[in-house]
């Protein structure tokens, strides 16, 4: 009787083992994933796409946040919602409910969020979002490290090590470029695109390594966030919309993988925008000033840009 009862736990047992292990590091049964040239070539011609419909956005100076386009009561109904404090997460039609697209060898997500902050200036928010040597204390614990690499003008080159912990713990190397337009005084636009994304293997043991660019376990490959700024009389709105590519869903671990391929990029986003909004709050208080510039030269260096 013992016996059988031992047997019928160790099943049990055993699949506990498993979930705790994964929440460790990527269980050696998840083999690695090479991205292909057809689904690189299919992340372009979808980011082609997108940004073709930006520049109709931005060119027909009515819709410059998604909100925006929304009939009445619906956007009256939205602005109320953002000024309340909630953030909205919206996904474009013709994506499944997980905000996917699938294309051979990958799955591109794409998800945009808005964020309104009370009472911020658009210098308040430039300030911390181009402090990108703090996003690790703005964005812990998604943002390991940080570092800015290069600058010049409104032109970043960023280092960023991210992890990621759900159900498995990924920790990546990525690099970005990163662009301001100032369009005015109260518009700001922003693109950051990944130059180069390395998964990190055995982290914080001697043996750390990155894994062959590309050639890992495809958590993600590409992200391009592409930001909108946009200052009221009572604060500034922020718009962030990101699309990343992923390896597809392998089979037989899809109750492993699939839970971080699908809820992480959503996820990461309502993240992302919130710890930008307590940033800039917690900035302003220990400002001794509401102004973010601190001299006339500063002041007239962001008129500049608005040209």
């Amino acid at each position: 009787m013992r016996s059988n009862e031992c047997s019928r736990r160790k099943p049990w047992r055993y699949l506990a083992a498993v979930l705790f292990a994964a929440t460790m590091a990527i269980p050696p049964s998840l083999c690695a994933e090479q991205l292909t040239k057809e689904t690189e070539e299919g992340f372009k011609q979808y980011v082609r796409a997108a940004e073709a419909r930006m520049d109709r956005e931005l060119a027909a100076k009515d819709s410059f946040l998604w909100v925006d386009a929304l009939p009445q009561p619906s956007r009256q109904q939205a602005y109320g919602e953002l000024k309340s404090g909630q953030i909205l997460i919206h996904q474009p039609q013709g994506n499944n409910a997980t905000g996917a697209v699938s294309l051979p060898g990958g799955l591109i997500h794409d998800w945009t969020g808005i964020v309104f902050i009370s009472g911020a200036s658009m210098s308040q928010v430039m300030s911390v979002l181009q402090d990108y040597d703090s996003d690790e204390r703005y964005y812990a614990p998604e943002v390991v490290k940080s570092r800015l690499l290069e600058r010049s003008a409104n032109a970043f080159r960023v280092f960023l090590r991210l992890k990621q912990v759900h159900v498995v713990t990924v920790v990546l190397d990525t690099e970005y470029d990163v662009h301001y337009t100032f369009l005015d005084a109260k518009r700001v636009i922003s693109r950051s695109t990944s130059t180069r994304i390395a998964e990190v293997q055995d982290v914080g043991d001697p043996r750390e390594r990155e894994m062959p660019v590309g050639d890992d376990h495809g958590f993600l490959w590409r992200l391009y966030s592409y930001w909108r700024f946009y200052e009221s009389e009572d604060g500034v709105y922020v718009q962030c919309n990101a699309i990343s590519l992923t390896r597809s869903v392998p089979t037989g671990l899809a109750w492993l993988v699939r839970p971080f391929l699908e809820s992480v990029p959503k996820d990461s986003l309502h993240f992302t925008l919130e710890a930008t909004r307590n940033a800039v709050a917690k900035r302003g208080r220990s400002s001794a000033s509401k102004k973010y510039f601190r001299t006339g030269e500063e002041q007239h260096e962001f008129n500049a840009r608005c040209v």
